[in-house]
């Protein structure tokens, strides 16, 4: 009977073992998601810089190649604004 405990409780840890790795995929597959304002900013030439407020905020930034700098949401949503639906 103990041996019939022991084994259930191996199969129970592999099959916990197995769902933790499958989740782990998932998540990696998830960050692997380009930022499509990112993308569009490198698209016309520009380069993202990432922008960090004293409070810790992120934004990232579109610098054009003619100097101008942009934040890279309001890019996108300016130049694709009827696109976004």
């Amino acid at each position: 009977m103990a041996q019939f405990h022991l084994a259930l409780l191996a199969a129970s840890v592999a099959a916990v073992a197995g769902c933790s790795s499958q989740e782990q995929e998932a998540r990696r597959k998830a960050v692997a998601i380009p930022n499509p304002a990112s993308e569009y900013c490198e698209k016309l030439g520009g380069n993202v810089m990432i922008q960090e407020s004293r409070q810790g905020d992120q934004r990232g930034v579109c610098h054009m190649k003619d100097g101008t700098r942009v934040d890279e949401w309001e890019l996108f949503r300016r130049d694709n604004a009827g696109s976004t639906k």
